[in-house]
């Protein structure tokens, strides 16, 4: 059977969006054998307060550079789908484009925490996760209570890449160079940093819509 375009789903406020997303995102699609990575720039996480988020068409552009001449295209197409928790979005998705294979791409620090999520066990099931190691979060993450029901769906990386079609439930744990840079300390260093992405009027590449900057905040 033909297998559809793989593509891994990296979600996060990207605020703003850096290095770091870059490089682990390209390791992972190398690892896994992807054909393109989405980087989901949310609206709002539930998790996360709103004090100190960038606007979303700063947050888009942030992004849109750091994915320039990579198979890598952000999108803020949650803001279109309506969705707020990522069930809801790894779904509307699958729905959307049937043809494309999806995985959902994560760091530990998310893993450690990933108990906390909204149908998290149904997250497992709606498409293969992937897990890339970040410092000082691993000890917390194989620790963590979801880590304890995912563990017998760990599927090695080679294998997992081979495969003619995927399915889930199945887990694939990746690590590589540590790489310490972080969106808090960029924001700590310079809180002004969303000022040199005053474009308005944002087109998504995915979309091909114009971000709407009054929703997201």
């Amino acid at each position: 059977m033909q297998r559809g375009l793989r593509t891994g789903l990296l979600g996060g406020s990207f605020n703003p969006a850096h290095g770091g997303h870059r490089r682990i995102t390209l390791f992972t699609m190398d690892a896994l054998g992807l054909d393109e990575a989405w980087w989901l720039v949310s609206p709002g996480n539930p998790l996360k307060p709103r004090k100190g988020m960038a606007p979303l068409s700063a947050r888009v552009q942030s992004a849109q550079k750091q994915a320039r001449r990579a198979r890598i295209v952000p999108t803020a197409i949650e803001q279109q789908l309506g969705t707020r928790f990522t069930l809801d979005t790894l779904r509307a998705l699958k729905r959307r484009y049937p043809k494309r294979e999806f995985i959902w791409l994560m760091g530990s620090d998310n893993l450690a925490q990933f108990h906390r999520w909204k149908a998290w066990r149904d997250i497992v099931r709606t498409m293969p996760i992937a897990v890339i190691a970040r410092p000082g979060y691993t000890g917390q993450a194989m620790a963590s209570p979801a880590m304890a029901w995912l563990r017998r769906y760990r599927v090695p990386a080679a294998s997992f890449q081979k495969r003619g079609r995927w399915s889930a439930p199945a887990l694939v744990l990746l690590r590589f160079d540590p790489d310490t840079r972080s969106a808090t300390a960029i924001r700590r260093a310079n809180a002004d940093w969303a000022e040199q992405y005053s474009q308005t009027g944002v087109r998504d590449r995915l979309t091909f819509r114009r971000i709407q900057t009054s929703e997201g905040v």
